[in-house]
Formats: C-alpha cells, sequence, structure tokens
C-alpha cells in the first residue's frame, strides 16, 4: 500500500477501533453495572433463542460465503457476506435489547460441564471483542476497493468470526440444557 493510502485508510480504521471499543465499553456496563428492571424480566423471553438462529444462520453465511470466494464467485461472496453482517448486526441488537431487559445469565450448577462451559463462554466473549473491529476494517478494506488489505485481513477475520458465531449457539445450548 502506498503512503498515501495508507493515510487514507488510518482515519477511517482508527474511527472503527474507537466505536468498536466504546460498543465494548457499553456492553461491559451493560452485563456487569446496569441492573435490568424486574418488570421487564417476563417479556421477550424468545431473545436467547432468536439470539443463537441469527448466529447459527450467521456462522451458515460465513461458510457458504468462504466457500464462494474459494470458487471465485465474487458477486456470490459478496452477497453471502453482506447476509452473515446483516445477521450479525441483527443479534447484537437483539442481545443488546435481551441483556438491558433481563440482565446477565448464569450457569446452573456446579458439575464440570460448568466449567467446560466457563471455557467456552470465555474465548466466545474475548473473540467476540477482537472480531467486532476486525469486522468492521475488513468490510471497510472490501467497500472502499483495496482488495489486497480485505484479503490479508479477511484471513484472520473469517475464522475468528466463525468461531464466535458457532459457540454463540453453544453457549445458548449449554444455558439452555444444563448438565447440573
Amino acid at each position: 500500500m502506498t503512503t498515501q493510502a495508507s493515510a487514507g485508510a488510518r482515519a477511517p480504521i482508527t474511527a472503527i477501533v474507537v466505536v468498536s471499543a466504546i460498543a465494548v465499553m457499553f456492553l461491559l456496563w451493560l452485563l456487569y453495572v446496569h441492573q435490568a428492571p424486574p418488570e421487564l424480566a417476563s417479556r421477550l423471553q424468545f431473545l436467547p433463542a432468536l439470539n443463537a438462529v441469527l448466529n447459527g444462520a450467521s456462522a451458515i453465511s460465513l461458510a457458504v460465503g468462504f466457500s464462494f470466494i474459494r470458487a471465485r464467485n465474487l458477486s456470490a461472496h459478496r452477497n453471502a457476506m453482506l447476509v452473515a453482517f446483516a445477521l450479525s448486526t441483527l443479534f447484537l441488537l437483539s442481545y443488546i435489547t435481551h441483556h438491558a431487559m433481563h440482565g446477565d445469565s448464569h450457569y446452573p450448577g456446579h458439575s464440570a460441564m460448568r466449567t467446560v462451559y466457563l471455557v467456552l463462554l470465555a474465548s466466545h466473549v474475548l473473540l467476540s471483542v477482537v472480531a467486532l473491529p476486525f469486522v468492521l476494517v475488513t468490510f471497510f478494506f472490501s467497500l472502499t476497493g483495496r482488495f489486497p488489505q480485505h484479503r490479508r485481513i479477511a484471513r484472520i477475520t473469517f475464522p475468528v468470526w466463525l468461531y464466535v458465531s458457532a459457540t454463540g449457539v453453544l453457549v445458548y445450548l449449554m444455558l439452555s440444557h444444563p448438565v447440573t
């Protein structure tokens, strides 16, 4: 990348990192400081299941998009990735709504599965923090026609995003059907 092109990408990437950091801080506040109003506890109980469906559909769309790019079908790849992005965005909005209304969820019991759950959850949460700016930067490079940079960062973004989407489904399943 030329120096001028590099300078042209610096401000948007900085903005993406700042917005991502603000989003993460908001989510941490929502999960660990915000107290969900008790009167909302019985509303929108379907949101965790919806979140799992959105995560699963995003993972499928990511895998389909990967198969399209391997086949060099750029148009289909772009469409699949836009669908994955839209599904992940809907997930994030639903996730925020759920936690604003219901607070945090805890794995019941103290079996060995709780340890498995906590390790899976920790990797899911840590990689989701990384995924947000990576996804946004990857999209930025693609949408601005910087395809060499897009390809380089997509090699990191894709497995992280896929892992976060797939483990989101597993976290839901482990919470909704706990082994105690």
